[in-house]
């Protein structure tokens, strides 16, 4: 198959916000997108293949080349719509840190799927639920890439007919506090294998009422937070294997503090009902932590991922 000639010279700038995942009761369903974010260069070339150029976060360690994770989604994007993918050099500016909870594997996947669609652009229309199921096919949960994708606060589910998502605006008095531990990481994979194959009936209907609760709170009734927050579904299986970060959640929410675990963590959402609330939460994390953690005082992204195509240059 012959690269189509209508990609030569096309070059795109994405960018992407991070996420946090689960927001305690939601597990698998519910996410928000977050105020920090990766940003891509990617230039169609003449020559196959791939060169990645990594500045910030995973310099050095991740991939560049081919099986890079970005490319390796944007190769899937054209190859589910019967395009050659062209060579390409892409540059990579990573900003959000990567296994700890902040969406950084589902913002790869997002921006490469991203930066097929605006290669793309006039050859093939990819839409907000191609956009979604592309994502989901990588990922396979809908819940960090929904959020990464289109902003604000999404509700992710699947159907016989492919994942779907709701996505809604957060109340304006909701703020995040989102701590980061600087050395410890956590696995997606081995958070997942710590969980049950089954729970008990009571805690279901718990996970149920708090992640209804949840919605509410964080589109119209922040002083809910606290009560919105509690799970029975994954984070007490999770424990064991994050000392620390448990230790921090239980000293955030004795002080009254809606702290849950962000994604698979180690990392820990702090969900305030205003901006002041989080300097307070700030100054526990402080007092509390046994190890070096960061607190950044983010806001929800509510525009999600975006793509802008750069014009291609005349030939003289």
């Amino acid at each position: 198959m012959a690269v189509d000639p209508r990609l030569v010279g096309r070059r795109v700038h994405v960018k992407v916000p991070a996420t946090t995942a689960n927001l305690g009761p939601g597990f698998d369903t519910l996410g928000l997108a977050l105020s920090v974010y990766d940003e891509l260069d990617v230039a169609v070339r003449d020559e196959p293949g791939a060169t990645v150029t990594v500045q910030g976060v995973g310099e050095g360690e991740v991939p560049t080349d081919a099986s890079n994770l970005i490319v390796r989604s944007m190769k899937h994007t054209f190859d589910h719509y019967g395009v050659e993918m062209p060579g390409i050099d892409m540059v990579a500016h990573n900003v959000i840190p990567h296994g700890r909870g902040m969406g950084s594997s589902g913002a790869a996947i997002v921006g490469g799927i991203m930066a097929a669609k605006g290669l793309l652009e006039g050859i093939v229309d990819i839409d907000a639920n191609g956009l979604l199921a592309r994502a989901t096919e990588l990922e396979g949960h809908p819940d960090n890439v929904a959020p990464a994708l289109f902003g604000g606060l999404t509700i992710a589910w699947m159907t016989p007919e492919g994942p779907q998502h709701k996505r809604l605006t957060v109340h304006r008095g909701v703020s995040l506090l989102v701590c980061v531990p600087e050395s410890t990481t956590m696995s997606t994979a081995l958070a997942r294998s710590l969980q049950p194959a089954s729970v008990p009936h009571e805690d279901a209907i718990f996970n149920v009422s708090r992640s209804a609760l949840l919605i509410a709170a964080l589109i119209q009734s922040p002083e809910l937070l606290f009560a919105a927050t509690e799970d029975k579904l994954h984070q007490n299986y999770r424990a064991s294997a994050m000392p620390e970060t448990d230790a921090l959640i239980q000293a955030l929410r004795a002080h009254g503090f809606a702290a849950v675990v962000s994604g698979a963590g180690p990392s820990v959402l702090v969900l305030c009902g205003d901006p002041a609330q989080r300097l307070d939460a700030a100054e526990v994390v402080t007092q509390n932590a046994a190890t070096p953690w960061t607190s950044h005082m983010l806001a929800v992204d509510f525009k999600g991922a975006t793509v802008v195509a750069h014009p291609v240059e005349a030939v003289a």
